[in-house]
């Protein structure tokens, strides 16, 4: 069946409590969530972001208009639900709010369980999910034993293990320090290659700006801004009444050029696209090899005295287990990319799928000025 939207709002409105005394969470929104495409939906906290989660996976109902799922209307008979929740998984600011089973195994294992799975399957759903999220180890906690961070984990890998068409993050970076934030968004990422359509919601513009591919913005559970990011934050005004600010390498880019009386665009999102943007003809890069990991033993040769990033899960616990040395082990495309631009030869280890994503993703780079050489 043709649809044009995985997930489709339209005119929805919510009211918590009676239709006539009730407040209104949600206010005549109409959006519609490409298929595929990284999507953030951005808002000050209690603009209606998490309400309208709820309503993609059936939890609420609204009061007035229509949920679409793969461009049928969304029924509220347990049936129909049970059927959308196996696509459509949702996780939670909080994890204390999802995580419910004593011990991390069962709290991952009762998705997959509830779809009257094989056994051998559910086993491999368990194992394949707290692989990712690095958490294998504590398979057997209970999980009153964990820290706020890998309850967090346990809670992303019970909706990885429903093997999902839709993952739904509400602020999945909130109340993590900063490594594992941009581990989670690493994780995110391959969700994303792997063919699953993530949406995300955050206050955090430099994460959504850097991110999303498309953005919708709440205020006051109003939809104010559909499309892409950098229309969005040129206007100041609309910024400024939803509640947000700038992104600091919008921020940046904007008083720089405004400097060097040169166009904004095109818009660099990263670090590593600004610096691509200022650095003069005569800057001397180094190389970048990027390369999946050595099968066994050490790194390779030819490797030896380069600065090392790591990126990939597989990879991750690659280097973690055979005490491999790595000098940039999170957010690892963006800092080895930056390594490379201030003249060191550097060399990204990667999952094997990963390999042609992130040489494309650095090639990028020529878009907005100079990029390093990627050594094959």
């Amino acid at each position: 069946m043709d649809f044009k939207y995985i997930l489709e709002a339209r005119d929805v409105t919510y009211v918590y409590g009676s239709r006539n005394g009730g407040n209104a969470s949600l206010k005549n929104v109409s959006l519609g969530i490409r298929e595929g495409v990284r999507t953030v939906i951005l808002g000050a906290n209690g603009a209606g972001k998490s309400t309208l989660f709820y309503h993609f996976n059936g939890v609420f109902k609204p009061t007035e208009g229509e949920l679409f799922y793969r461009g049928i209307p969304m029924s509220y008979q347990k049936e129909h639900l049970f059927e959308l929740r196996e696509d459509v998984a949702v996780v939670v600011q909080n994890p204390d709010e999802q995580i419910f089973s004593s011990t991390v195994e069962e709290d991952v294992a009762f998705g997959p369980m509830n779809l009257n799975l094989h056994p051998d399957i559910v086993e491999a759903r368990i194992r394949d999910s707290l692989f990712k999220v690095g958490m294998e180890d504590y398979r057997y906690r209970p999980t009153t034993q964990l820290s706020f961070g890998q309850k967090k984990r346990v809670a992303i890998a019970g909706a990885l293990a429903m093997e999902p068409k839709v993952l739904i993050l509400d602020e999945p970076t909130a109340g993590l320090d900063p490594q594992m934030s941009q581990e989670v968004m690493e994780l995110v990422d391959q969700m994303c290659l792997a063919g699953t359509t993530v949406i995300i919601s955050t206050h955090d513009v430099d994460l959504a700006y850097a991110w999303a591919e498309e953005i919708h913005v709440l205020r006051h559970g109003t939809l104010v801004y559909s499309g892409e990011p950098e229309q969005f934050f040129n206007d100041r005004d609309s910024v400024a009444l939803a509640g947000l600010t700038l992104p600091h390498t919008f921020s940046v880019n904007r008083s720089l050029e405004a400097i060097r009386g040169q166009p904004e665009a095109p818009y660099p999102r990263t670090n590593s696209q600004l610096l691509a943007k200022l650095s003069p003809p005569e800057a001397v890069f180094g190389s970048l090899r990027v390369k999946s990991p050595p099968e066994s033993g050490d790194l390779d040769r030819e490797d030896e005295g380069l600065r090392v990033g790591v990126y990939g899960f597989r990879t991750r616990k690659a280097f973690k287990e055979r005490g491999l040395r790595a000098d940039i082990y999170f957010n690892a495309v963006e800092g080895c990319c930056l390594s490379a631009m201030q003249g060191n030869d550097t060399v990204l280890y990667c999952d094997p799928e990963l390999v042609d994503v992130v040489r494309r993703r650095v090639s990028e780079l020529s878009r907005f000025g100079r990029a390093p050489e990627v050594v094959r």
